[in-house]
């Protein structure tokens, strides 16, 4: 795609920003990876799950009115799971702990999206084009 090395630097300031993050990685919508910044969990299998629940929540979202997909967020006992639309093509996903202060990690992975997003955005319009 030609974005990966953008893509992963920008998770990387991420998680500087937010050091409760134990790992982000950005995935296509339709659950490959693009670039991981994450130790401890299979990005190819947290990729997957992640598309898996695009789906339901881009179809809860249609169902209930509410408008396109923004983010979804899933707290469990040892922390956060949250994934972020980034563009039209792909998706952040994060791992918190479960101290995280949720609107900082909301506020910090929405500028993130949108950077990965645009990066994202621009390098299949440029595959297009070729």
């Amino acid at each position: 795609m030609g974005a990966e090395a953008d893509v992963l630097s920008e998770l990387r300031r991420l998680r500087t920003r937010i050091p409760q993050l134990r790992g982000a990685l950005a995935a296509s919508v339709d659950g490959l990876v693009l670039a991981q910044d994450a130790t401890d969990v299979e990005a190819e299998g947290v990729s997957a799950l992640t598309a898996a629940a695009l789906g339901v929540a881009l179809r809860l979202s249609e169902a209930t009115h509410q408008g396109g997909f923004r983010e979804l967020l899933i707290r469990g006992e040892h922390g956060y799971v949250a994934t972020y639309a980034a563009g039209s093509s792909a998706v952040l996903t994060l791992l918190a702990e479960p101290r995280i202060n949720v609107g900082r990690l909301h506020l910090e992975a929405r500028r993130s999206s949108a950077c990965i997003g645009e990066l994202v955005d621009a390098a299949v319009e440029r595959a297009e084009e070729s």
